[in-house]
């Protein structure tokens, strides 16, 4: 039998109070998201146990990205234009800037976003959410930064899904974020959450980030100048690549 959502509230929370109490006396916040974190489930299963092999060159450009090595487009950064018909859902446009650690932008870097639809289901045979599949919305798209380290996307406002972690385990609304840096293997990916979401308290995902500080800055800020009248309502989500300020990246999930 599956675990119940209030086992695993009480797992997060005595995580939560063990790490609190561990930064209380004197020992330093973690810098990384646990690979084995017990309220997460699967992560048990698969976390790497043993020390990293190096392979061959070739073997980790396989992982380049979900677009291949075409040239990017104007087109590629509108994910609300990808088919002849309009999507459904709630319109949003997401803009920021990918600096470094002192606030420098970075620029002409390749960002990649994949996300569920209005929905909550991916285009992907994978999934097999019993929610519609939307036949004019991908959800995926990519840009390169400008010479202020600036992305802009347009899209659709993804919808909350189950998944099978637990009794009644449903995901925040989120959308998948891939940066690269001078080659296809130096490869960031963390997620982006919409603020005052309900379900950031019962998901492992986003609390297995142990830090409050850096769960809040993994959640984009509704910006009104960035709304489009009668179009879009904006959302700004800036990405630090390192140092204290740092978004937070999926290591090895």
């Amino acid at each position: 039998m599956p675990d119940s959502q209030g086992d695993i509230d009480r797992e997060i929370a005595d995580i939560a109070t063990a790490a609190a109490k561990a930064v209380a006396g004197g020992e330093p916040e973690p810098e990384h998201v646990s690979r084995d974190y017990p309220p997460y489930r699967s992560s048990v299963l698969r976390h790497p146990r043993l020390p990293l092999i190096l392979t061959e060159e070739a073997d980790t450009e396989l992982r380049g990205p979900v677009f291949g090595v075409t040239d990017v487009t104007e087109l590629d950064r509108d994910l609300t234009r990808h088919h002849p018909g309009e999507p459904l859902g709630e319109r949003i446009t997401v803009s920021g800037r990918v600096l470094d650690r002192s606030g420098r932008p970075v620029r002409g870097q390749l960002v990649e976003v994949w996300q569920a639809n209005a929905s909550g289901r991916y285009a992907h045979d994978r999934d097999q959410h019993p929610a519609p599949l939307d036949p004019n919305f991908t959800g995926t798209g990519r840009c390169l930064t400008d010479d202020e380290g600036r992305y802009h996307f347009t899209t659709i406002k993804p919808g909350a899904y189950p998944w099978r972690n637990h009794v009644n385990a449903w995901r925040p609304a989120h959308i998948h974020f891939s940066v690269f840096g001078t080659a296809f293997a130096q490869r960031l990916v963390t997620q982006m959450y919409f603020p005052n979401d309900p379900l950031f308290r019962y998901d492992p995902i986003f609390n297995s980030v142990p830090s409050e500080s850096a769960r809040q800055r993994m959640i984009a800020a509704y910006d009104h100048d960035l709304s489009s009248p009668e179009w879009s309502l904006g959302y700004r989500w800036d990405i630090v690549l390192d140092g204290p300020s740092a978004t937070w990246m999926e290591e090895g999930r």
